[in-house]
């Protein structure tokens, strides 16, 4: 029993890697210019699904993350202040979480809380219609719903590029 353990903590990294190598069965990876797709996404541990489409109209900062995933750790503060900055300004910003057990999210949220809207993708479609390909994946769209900035994973380094980027879709009308 010991042994399956450690391989527990591999099946996260191997069911991503599997989604990540779909290749064709896969939507094509969303591209800046390109219109978001309109995932259904659930509140963690179930209830009613709202569509991506409810918050046209805003600066939408989307990032899919995972409890096993550090740099996601790294980016919910850097997320947290963005949010308590600028929701006033139009901002709204929605984590989708990829865990396949909401225990694992909750106990995630529960170590670095997030004060920004979180959303689960229990069905996994929503990835696959943005192409993700690392974790944490971020798309900043515009309110016109049009992607206008993919990051693949967080470093702190790059905070000051992205609150930059949000701001100038904010100040756009």
């Amino acid at each position: 029993m010991a042994l399956l353990n450690p391989l527990k903590n591999l099946l996260p990294l191997a069911a991503l890697a599997l989604l990540l190598s779909a290749g064709p069965l896969m939507a094509a990876e969303i591209s800046p210019g390109q219109a978001a797709p309109n995932c259904a996404l659930s509140p963690l541990g179930g209830g009613s699904a709202m569509d991506l489409k409810k918050y046209r109209g805003k600066v939408v900062y989307v990032d899919f993350w995972a409890s096993w995933c550090g740099p996601c750790a790294q980016s919910f503060p850097f997320m947290n202040k963005l949010h308590s900055e600028l929701q006033g300004k139009g901002l709204e910003i929605i984590g989708v979480n990829l865990d396949e057990e909401p225990a694992e999210a909750k106990a995630f949220l529960a170590k670095t809380p997030a004060k920004f809207t979180v959303l689960a993708d229990a069905g996994g479609q929503c990835p696959q219609e943005f192409g993700v390909k690392a974790m944490p994946s971020s798309y900043l769209i515009d309110r016109q719903g049009v992607v206008r900035h993919v990051h693949l994973g967080f470093k702190p380094s790059e905070a000051a590029q992205l609150r930059q980027q949000v701001e100038a879709l904010l100040g756009a009308q």
